[in-house]
């Protein structure tokens, strides 16, 4: 195919040349009726493009021209046998892989620290997750991926789910051995869905991770726009194989689509595959000899370690993508927020996320040595910030334990509940999310029983200031929880 061609933003363009007089929404006919100032700031080339779905430029809920057009070549970059471009991010083709694959009653196989978004699927389709519990490492404070032996149990045990879904790369950048839990799975002719938010540019350097398509997934939901230059919100659904009905996919995607999709989403969508496809190997290159560069360089500051390959080595540390770069920082004596924030305010820095224990940095190929040597600087003074004060109180790792599910999500998140102090909630069976945003993990999910020590962990999370979020009290002083049946005497 010829990468060099974008046929939806092109069309894009000749469509905008045209300069047609538009009676049909957006309301603000190419910037003329929105406020000035946001106009003039947004710039009146966006605007032009701003547009629907009218007939010469396709309609991505039943494509049949440009944007069918435009989906085939990235097919193509991604090595899959359909791609499906979603405006919903990442999380609505996550939604449409469990949706798609899922019923009312189904079971499905998922990694206990997945997004919330399949978690919110799970909910809608009534679906009951097989929850696998992901290696934790004690050390840093975070999950990595699930042990091939632990997807052996679940299917052993489970044989008729519909689906196991993978976490590839995680957040944090570490990798399962793929291939041999997609391996696996189809020995039992059950297809492999994986979330694939981070991974964009493994698909174009050999030195990345494998990709879920070359692994031999059945579906996987890419984010384009976290780490291959397309606009924010502006995702893919890769597909391959028969285990999967693309034309059910196309229905499902549909279904959770807004009617009144962004052209500016898409034509990113359509030129950041073009770029990657053509240029993807070096722009990777260079992300990954910048990212080398500052893991070296952190790990000779006292009191900082960012993880390389040396964790590498079991089932669930199979492989890494180097160009994210966590820094521990529990033995400054402060928090990963805390760390955050001292960027923010000292260097001008904004992080992709902070934790307990750690910062994590994304370095992408719109980052230059002059950006990285900023941070390093940043850090470099950051590791003395407690060097006047006599006794550092160091940061104490605390993992809790996964809480015992008890109720599917969905009959918990539907059920009878009533509202309770959060103090006083041990025991109780939960009927909304607590997570921290990013990454969206949650620690607590509709069905699952409160336990005093998630009540702790949670308040020092909420304490420290880190974004804990999902309770309908914003505070999280307050919880929805089922309401119990009080006993007959």
């Amino acid at each position: 195919m010829d990468h060099t061609r974008t046929p939806l933003f092109s069309a894009l363009l000749k469509h905008a040349e045209k300069n047609p007089i538009q009676f049909h929404i957006p309301g603000h006919k190419k910037g003329v009726g929105m406020d000035p100032e946001f106009r003039s700031f947004i710039g009146d080339n966006a605007l032009s493009i701003d547009l629907i779905n009218i007939a010469p430029l396709d309609d991505l809920h039943q494509p049949m021209g440009v944007i069918e057009d435009a989906q085939k070549l990235a097919a193509d970059a991604y090595g899959a046998d359909h791609t499906f471009f979603s405006v919903q991010g990442t999380s609505g083709a996550i939604m449409t892989m469990i949706m798609t694959v899922c019923s009312e009653g189904d079971k499905i196989i998922v990694p206990r620290n997945v997004h919330k978004s399949v978690l919110a699927a799970i909910i809608f389709v009534g679906a009951k997750p097989v929850f696998i519990q992901p290696a934790r490492d004690k050390n840093l404070g975070i999950d990595h991926g699930i042990p091939t032996r632990s997807v052996r149990r679940a299917l052993e045990k489970h044989p008729d789910a519909k689906a196991v879904l993978v976490i590839n790369p995680t957040y944090y950048g570490v990798c399962t051995n793929l291939k041999e839990i997609v391996d696996l799975v189809h020995s039992y002719n059950m297809p492999v869905l994986v979330d694939e938010a981070h991974g964009v540019l493994i698909h174009f350097h050999e030195k990345l991770p494998m990709s879920a398509m070359e692994a031999g997934a059945d579906m996987a939901a890419t984010s384009v726009h976290k780490l291959g230059g397309s606009m924010t919100q502006s995702s893919v659904l890769n597909v391959q194989g028969n285990r999967v009905n693309p034309k059910r996919i196309q229905t499902i995607i549909s279904m959770l689509t807004t009617t009144s999709t962004s052209y500016i989403l898409l034509g990113s969508l359509d030129t950041a595959r073009r770029h990657l496809a053509l240029n993807g190997r070096a722009m990777a290159e260079r992300a990954i000899e910048l990212a080398q560069y500052a893991r070296k360089q952190i790990n000779e500051i006292t009191n900082l370690y960012c993880f390389g390959e040396e964790i590498l080595g079991e089932e669930a540390t199979y492989n890494y993508d180097p160009t994210k770069i966590c820094v521990h920082v529990r033995k400054l004596g402060i928090t990963g927020f805390e760390v955050e924030n001292w960027l923010r305010e000292h260097y001008n820095i904004e992080v992709e996320m902070s934790d307990m224990y750690n910062i994590l940095c994304l370095i992408t190929p719109g980052d230059t040595q002059e950006n990285v040597d900023t941070l390093l600087d940043a850090l470099r003074k950051l590791s003395h910030v407690n060097d006047d004060v006599t006794d550092v109180k160091e940061v104490v790792i605390k993992v809790p334990a996964i809480p015992q599910l008890t109720l599917t999500p969905r009959d918990a998140f539907y059920g009878e509940t009533e509202t309770i102090p959060f103090k006083d909630a041990a025991d109780r069976i939960i009927a909304e999310f607590i997570y921290v945003y990013p990454p969206g993990i949650p620690i607590l999910l509709p069905g699952e029983v409160i336990t005093q020590e998630l009540i702790d962990y949670i308040v020092e999370h909420v304490e420290v200031g880190l974004p804990v979020k999902g309770p309908e009290d914003r505070s999280v002083q307050n919880v929805k929880v089922i309401v119990e049946t009080q006993a007959i005497f």
